[in-house]
């Protein structure tokens, strides 16, 4: 990966519909030699998909939070399938720590929420932070740091 390619995922990540003709100006590349470095990418797996960036709380998810969630390395089999299977968590990550799972999920109210919470304590004991409000993200990574 060399400089042109961060430069591309830079523009990418702060808008994902930029045209392949604005982004060849800025790369001082022609469009078909952009489009050809991002389908590298994506074949790759650097570039892993194209989101729209939706507000939750437009859609009436009011409350937005993050559970820790003790389980155990067997439970894991059962467990992962039914957070997938969970439109409401936006995320489950496995994680160091007391707890082995963070997840991030989002609900129209505080009873589905408790809601869910009794449903994740048959796999084990949890903690639970609602956030009040978000101030710095989600965003990209930095594409300019070298590894």
């Amino acid at each position: 990966m060399d400089q042109i390619d961060r430069q591309i995922l830079k523009i990418l990540q702060e808008n994902a519909r930029t045209p392949l003709k604005v982004i060849a100006a800025k790369t001082f590349l022609s469009p078909p030699a952009v489009s050809a470095r991002i389908a590298h990418l994506e074949e790759e797996g650097t570039i892993r998909g194209y989101h729209a960036d939706v507000n939750p709380f437009a859609l009436g998810y009011h409350i937005l939070a993050f559970i820790n969630l003790q389980v155990e390395p067997p439970q894991k089999v059962t467990f992962y399938p039914f957070a997938e299977s969970c439109p409401n968590v936006l995320e489950c990550n496995c994680v160091t720590g007391p707890f082995s799972m963070l997840l991030k999920v989002a609900f129209a109210s505080m009873t589905e929420l408790d809601t869910f919470i009794g449903q994740l304590q048959e796999f084990g004991k949890t903690s639970t932070q609602i956030v009040f409000s978000t101030h710095t993200g989600p965003r990209g990574v930095d594409p300019e740091v070298e590894n």
